[in-house]
């Protein structure tokens, strides 16, 4: 192979790498929102749906609050390392939460699974955007980001394989998985930096005036807040859905979470898992006749998502609620491909990964903020209805999105 063609295949080659990465990532937190009724006879803190709620929103809270932190990281040192290191981790606790007998186990080990699991996300997209400058950016991420939706579906399988063996027997599988591809990782992924971090070792103080300067120019920039707002307003819906489609497929269908679980992560998963890759070659093809082509899409993906949450609120059969389900992963999906892309129209790269950090962080902090309501709604029997009213937001961050963002570059350089 001559040194043309791999430079033209390894940037494909690390999106195929880091798919896998992704996949893992939304496997391992998503299937525990699946296995609370096989965990329930074991630990019986998991019986009330608010007790329930709060597991899953530490691991929201300390992902959120680590997001930033993961990007300004991201942005300094080598990301291969960083991504590996996170991998093997958050892959380590999920082994670990198997052997757990306690609910403050499990509260602690989900804590440090938000740590680990949030010091990937800025730094793999960040490299997929270095590695893809050209007209192939929101597909490569769309790509990338199909390895979340089918890591999502696949822990839908968590309640599945805990019914046939043991939910201690699937946490031990997943973790160990994740284990042993941190190792393939070492051979096989590079890094690459469209503008490199000074290899100087820096002072303190040097560290902070370097990170009070980047966040400076990020919040300086007065796009960034309305991308800001464009990632965090379908957090809302989003982890709702992330965490509570199973327990409302169940409700409202009648069904047992065994079969509800996999049904409710598949039908959303599986359409988000098209739409991302289909929004990414949309948007791309679209950039190349208007500038705005990126912004223009993700606009159709969260418009698609208002209807959807209308019918998975209010949907009393399996038409209306799979409808709605398929839908919603339709738009949010088209919505997500184009995430890091529009932020690369109004940041540079050596900011990207930062900002992507405190986007992540503003979109979590909402998920965990909703997950902790939508487990109370549970509790009083309206979780439907509150879902549906989750559009509202969506539909603010359409109108800001269409109004105010204008980008000047297909990939903003420098600053």
């Amino acid at each position: 192979m001559t040194k043309d063609q791999y430079n033209k295949i390894y940037p494909w080659v690390v999106v195929g790498l880091l798919w896998v990465v992704a996949m893992l990532n939304y496997m391992d937190r998503q299937m525990l929102a699946t296995m609370k009724v096989a965990m329930m006879g074991d630990i019986h803190e998991l019986e009330k749906a608010e007790n329930f709620g709060r597991l899953m929103a530490i691991f929201l809270w300390i992902y959120a609050l680590m997001s930033p932190m993961a990007g300004l990281i991201a942005d300094r040192v080598n990301r291969k390392w960083l991504i590996i290191g996170s991998l093997a981790v958050w892959s380590g606790v999920t082994m670990a939460m198997g052997y757990s007998t306690t609910f403050n186990q499990l509260y602690a080990l989900r804590a440090l699974m938000g740590v680990s699991e949030a010091l990937y996300i800025p730094a793999g997209l960040s490299l997929i955007a270095d590695y893809h400058r050209g007209n192939t950016r929101s597909l490569a991420v769309g790509i990338h980001l199909s390895g979340l939706y089918l890591g999502q579906a696949l822990g839908g399988f968590g309640a599945t394989a805990a019914h046939a063996y043991s939910w201690q027997q699937a946490f031990h599988l997943f973790g160990l998985i994740g284990i042993v591809y941190s190792l393939v990782l070492v051979f096989f992924l590079k890094d690459i930096r469209v503008d490199a971090p000074s290899k100087k070792r820096m002072t303190l103080s040097e560290g902070f005036i370097s990170v009070k300067n980047s966040l400076g120019i990020i919040f300086g920039t007065m796009s960034f807040w309305i991308v800001l707002f464009y990632f965090a307003a379908p957090s809302f819906p989003g982890w709702a859905v992330k965490s509570w489609m199973p327990t409302l497929f169940s409700d409202t269908l009648g069904i047992e979470m065994a079969i509800a679980g996999p049904m409710a992560t598949i039908t959303i998963a599986g359409s988000s898992l098209v739409s991302v890759i289909l929004g990414g070659m949309m948007a791309d093809r679209w950039m190349q006749v208007n500038i705005k082509g990126r912004i223009y899409t993700g606009a159709i993906g969260l418009s698609m998502m208002v209807p959807a949450l209308i019918f998975l609120g209010y949907g009393t059969g399996y038409f209306g609620v799979l409808g709605g389900a398929i839908l919603f992963g339709l738009g949010f999906g088209m919505f997500d491909a184009n995430s890091m892309p529009i932020l690369c129209q109004f940041v540079s790269p050596r900011h990207r990964a930062a900002a992507y950090g405190l986007m992540n962080m503003a979109g979590i902090s909402a998920g965990a903020v909703i997950t902790v309501f939508l487990g109370k709604s549970t509790d009083a029997g309206s979780l439907g209805h509150d879902v549906a009213l989750l559009g509202i937001p969506v539909v603010i961050a359409i109108a800001l999105q269409l109004a105010v963002l204008k980008p000047k570059f297909a990939d903003k350089i420098t600053d």
